[in-house]
C-alpha cells in the first residue's frame, strides 16, 4: 500500500489527543513545549514510519519512539520510546 493511501493518513486532520495525553506523551518522550500533534503528524509522515493495526489501536514506529493511536476515534493515546 502506498503510504498516502494508509488510513490513517487518510484522516490525519482527524487526529487529536488529551491534555493529560499530550503532557503524557511530553513526558515519555522529553519533548519541549512542542505542538503535540503537530509533532505526531510529522513522525506518522516520515518516510521511516512503520503503521501497523493491533486490535483497536495503531502504532507508528520510527524515530526512535512508538505512538499509540486508537484506530476508532483518531486519539493519540501514548508515545514512549522504542526499546530494542
Amino acid at each position: 500500500m502506498v503510504k498516502q493511501e494508509h488510513v490513517l493518513i487518510q484522516h490525519l486532520d482527524e487526529l487529536h489527543t488529551t491534555p493529560a495525553g499530550a503532557m503524557r506523551i511530553q513526558r515519555n518522550l522529553n519533548l519541549p513545549d512542542h505542538d503535540v500533534i503537530a509533532w505526531c503528524k510529522e513522525q506518522i509522515m516520515a518516510k521511516e514510519a512503520i503503521i501497523a493495526k493491533n486490535g483497536k489501536n495503531w502504532y507508528v514506529s520510527g524515530n526512535d519512539c512508538i505512538l499509540t493511536i486508537h484506530a476508532g476515534s483518531y486519539t493519540i493515546i501514548t508515545a514512549h520510546k522504542q526499546v530494542e
